[in-house]
């Protein structure tokens, strides 16, 4: 499944075409403000998927997430 990245701007403006792609091709989305990732956009279908997967299915998606944004920890950021 391909992740993408999309700004918080161009999810606003384009987003019946985001959810198109998220349903039909099951993409995902990172949405992005100020150059950090914010959201995950999925499907249900994925999402629902995803819960019910291996731990080491959501090991990797949560080392996917981990990787597009910085953890933080009462504002400071944490490694």
């Amino acid at each position: 499944m391909p992740t993408k990245t999309i700004t918080s701007t161009e999810a606003q403006n384009n987003f019946g075409r985001v959810l198109d792609d998220v349903v039909q091709n099951s993409a995902r989305y990172v949405v992005q403000r100020r150059n950090q990732a914010q959201a995950i956009v999925l499907s249900l279908a994925e999402f629902e998927r995803l819960l019910a997967s291996p731990d080491s299915e959501r090991m990797q998606v949560r080392q996917v997430i981990r990787e597009l944004a910085p953890v933080y920890d009462l504002g400071r950021e944490v490694e």
